[in-house]
């Protein structure tokens, strides 16, 4: 009687042992979803930021054009738009702020990147130890098991 005991629990411990380990392998993958979701966040984020430095550059430009409109300094001659030569300083303006544009663009791009593959690989370190300890849980369910029978 006392071995059927003993065997019973046993049997009732290593089955506690895989049921921590499917709940540590659960809330791996948990993890790695909301990092996953998180992930897909600042993506979007990183595309906003971007349309939000676009349409700043916009509007700054906009109004650059019309206060050296109103100041008589023909903007579009200097810009490419007309066909008469225009200022130099307003091309050279305009092509140095596109480039600086450009460059901000390029960083806001690269990071949420560097951020999103981050992101990545955290959630697949999560998914990697909630695994590891399902594996670790069952192999010490098993032992259990095999010592607990002899």
């Amino acid at each position: 009687m006392l071995n059927m005991l003993m065997m019973a629990s046993t049997v009732i411990g290593a089955a506690g042992q895989m049921a921590a380990g499917q709940a540590a392998q659960a809330a791996g993958e948990l993890n790695a979803f909301n990092q996953e979701t998180d992930k897909v966040r600042r993506e979007t984020q990183t595309l906003q930021n971007s349309n939000d430095r676009l349409e700043q550059w916009r509007f700054n430009s906009s109004a650059n054009v019309a206060m050296r409109s109103a100041a008589g300094i023909d903007v579009y001659a200097g810009i490419g738009l007309s066909p008469e030569s225009g200022d130099r300083s307003v091309s050279a303006f305009f092509a140095k702020q596109k480039e600086i544009v450009g460059d901000d663009l390029n960083r806001i791009s690269f990071q949420g990147n560097a951020e999103a593959a981050k992101m990545q690989q955290q959630a697949t370190a999560f998914r990697i130890q909630g695994r590891a300890q399902r594996q670790a849980a069952t192999i010490g369910a098993l032992t259990s098991l095999a010592t607990g029978i002899y």
